[in-house]
């Protein structure tokens, strides 16, 4: 974990090997789990293309480097579950959403006609964590192995630091 306690990701995880990553009663399929995990990952790429976008039309280096730290915490996660799926013996996904994709233009316009407005990147950056929050709430719901739980519910309290400190920092910046 960062050493300024906010993840996206707790780095490291438990190695395992497949046989441990299977199909236990209660539990889902592989396949099941490589489909969660890949829509995991796309949710930190997203996570990570969409604060590097923020940082670039933040006006504050403050607010410009926390977004950089989080998108960089967003990469560690996306390449810690892309570890677990490559156990699993599936294919990791590499990119983002589709859905992302349109929300990072929306603040790169945001960001263009607005000038690099600090306040309008910490709104667009929560309402970011918050899709990744209700994915990741959404997935700790579900009968996945020990072993891959530990590591997506890891992740999830990362993804409600990132939520609570971007909204702490709208809600600070809102108040000058």
């Amino acid at each position: 974990m960062s050493t300024d306690g906010m993840s996206c990701a707790n780095e490291g995880f438990p190695t395992t090997e497949h046989n441990d990553m299977e199909n236990t009663t209660g539990t889902m399929s592989n396949d099941d789990v490589v489909s969660e995990l890949n829509d995991l990952i796309e949710t930190c790429k997203d996570g990570e293309y969409g604060f590097r976008t923020c940082a670039e039309h933040a006006e504050s280096a403050q607010i410009k480097s926390t977004f950089s730290s989080r998108a960089a915490e967003c990469q560690r996660g996306a390449s810690e579950l892309q570890s677990l799926v490559t156990q699993l013996g599936g294919k990791a996904d590499t990119g983002g959403s589709a859905t992302g994709g349109m929300h990072r233009g929306w603040v790169a316009v945001l960001g263009t006609l607005s000038g690099g407005s600090d306040q309008k990147m910490l709104n667009e950056a929560e309402r970011g964590e918050d899709v990744a929050l209700a994915r990741y709430r959404d997935a700790i719901k579900k009968p996945l192995p020990a072993n891959v739980m530990s590591v997506v519910r890891n992740q999830y309290d990362g993804v409600k630091r990132n939520h609570d400190q971007i909204r702490n920092l709208r809600d600070a910046n809102k108040a000058r």
